[in-house]
């Protein structure tokens, strides 16, 4: 019989920065962002998902 030591999990920091949905919106299930001079809005849907629209 032959063990085999598990690797210990390795966690690579992201690049990228990374933003709770939730936060952005502070709760609500909107909120505005704003990239130079134009507008978006960030929508949390009922079933959960996002919709960035213009």
């Amino acid at each position: 019989m032959s063990f085999h030591a598990i690797p210990p999990k390795q966690t690579v920091p992201n690049a990228l920065p990374t933003y709770a949905a939730t936060d952005l919106t502070e709760g609500r299930d909107q909120a505005q962002i704003v990239l130079g001079d134009q507008v978006y809005t960030l929508r949390i849907t009922r079933a959960g998902k996002l919709i960035l629209t213009k």
